[in-house]
């Protein structure tokens, strides 16, 4: 996952379009937990976090 120095570094834009990534990701973690085929349930927080991560510094940016 992304390190809060890396999501710093990339332009508002590369963050947006990871939000979009991430949110396509968690949706189809989702639905495997559904179902039972996920293995590593951990990385459902995982992922939560790092969107949360990303839209801060989106807001920050948007702030500032």
């Amino acid at each position: 996952m992304l390190d809060i120095k890396e999501i710093r570094d990339l332009s508002t834009e590369d963050l947006n379009l990871e939000v979009e990534n991430l949110k396509e990701e968690l949706f189809n973690l989702r639905f495997q937990h559904a179902v039972g085929q996920l293995d590593n349930t951990a990385r459902l927080r995982s992922v939560k976090k790092t969107i949360a991560k990303i839209l801060t510094v989106i807001n920050e940016r948007s702030q500032a």
